[in-house]
């Protein structure tokens, strides 16, 4: 039995923003967990559409529970084959990804097609599938159930990605990610706690002053 994902996005960008984002979206702040791409084959068609295959390595780390079936030395790297069809005349572009190792231990396929919005065509409309499936005998059912929670969790990952990306590509400033957003809230912390000792030091310097003069007048 496949897991199957089917789910539509939709960044607030024309269809050649996107275009033109997506092949730098990598590195942003939410896409830690991809480590490299590289470009293995490109291709212009007789009909103008362009053809590329890209290898990407990304983490990928297992659950506790999946670790105890594999040795401690298995790759905690994955493989991915990204293929994609741009047709700049009709504006849609079609990704296919899939994973070429750990295959026994789960496969992960994708399609995404990205498309001009039909309320806005202003906007660009992602339709993205997705099928999830396991061989290992007696835990596939939870492999693939493990699998489709993490791919959902890597779609928000993906879009917030694309925003930042976009948003720098616009001249925009990027929305601040969750970490930024602690972090300056930490460091406000910390200077309203030492503003607050300050300030504290400071009235008790000046009740001590008066209780001081106060005693010497009654000297």
């Amino acid at each position: 039995m496949v897991k199957y994902f089917l789910g539509q996005s939709v960044l607030r960008s024309s269809w050649d923003q996107v275009f033109a984002a997506f092949w730098q979206r990598y590195p942003n702040p939410y896409s830690k967990h991809v480590l490299t791409e590289d470009t293995v084959h490109r291709e212009v068609t007789p009909d103008q559409k362009l053809l590329s295959r890209r290898l990407l390595t990304k983490t990928n780390r297992m659950p506790r529970w999946a670790e105890r079936l594999f040795p401690a030395n298995v790759a905690h790297s994955v493989y991915i084959l990204e293929d994609s069809i741009v047709d700049p005349q009709n504006q849609t572009m079609t990704t296919f990804t899939w994973n070429i190792n750990h295959a026994r231990l789960m496969v992960v396929e994708e399609r995404c097609v990205y498309c001009v919005n039909s309320d806005n065509s202003g906007w660009t409309e992602i339709r993205r599938e997705a099928w999830v499936s396991s061989s290992l005998f007696g835990v596939s059912r939870a492999v693939q159930e493990f699998g489709l929670a993490r791919f959902k969790s890597n779609v928000t990952k993906t879009m917030k990605g694309f925003e930042y990306i976009l948003a720098k590509l616009q001249g925009e400033a990027p929305s601040k990610t969750l970490v930024e957003t602690a972090k300056e809230a930490k460091e406000k912390a910390k200077e309203t706690a030492l503003a607050a000792t300050e300030k504290a030091k400071d009235l008790a310097s000046k009740a001590a002053t008066k209780k001081q003069q106060q005693q010497q007048q009654f000297v």
